[in-house]
């Protein structure tokens, strides 16, 4: 099977192969040239987890903190931390599928150079 997004014939992750890498291309089936160059691309937007984060802290003190606060039991603060970390998750795991689709889109580079050592 070739890789979607440059056609190289993918096999078998080496053993060579960072762990990070290999548990991902179970899931892609990118080549590890391909999961290399998305993983350096991805870093630049490193801020997405700002968004997550903000919004599991605000689920988190609105139910865990604000609900107990008018009168409502306390397993809800205890649900609302977990309902927190469900949201940064999802969140989190939205962000990831939309940073792959604009890396599949993204043009192939020209000429590959490998990174200097």
């Amino acid at each position: 099977m070739g890789c979607p997004r440059c056609g190289a014939e993918s096999g078998p992750a080496p053993e060579t192969e960072p762990t990070a890498i290999r548990l991902v291309r179970g899931r892609a089936a990118w080549c590890s040239e391909c999961e290399s160059n998305y993983d350096v691309w991805v870093r630049k937007h490193a801020g997405d987890i700002v968004w997550p984060a903000l919004c599991g802290m605000v689920v988190v003190a609105v139910v865990g903190v604000g609900l107990p606060i008018l009168g409502v039991g306390s397993l809800v603060a205890a649900l609302g931390a977990f309902a927190g970390f469900a949201t940064v998750f999802a969140l989190s795991r939205l962000t990831r599928r939309r940073r792959r689709r604009q890396f599949l889109l993204a043009p192939l580079p020209r000429a590959y150079l490998p990174a200097p050592k």
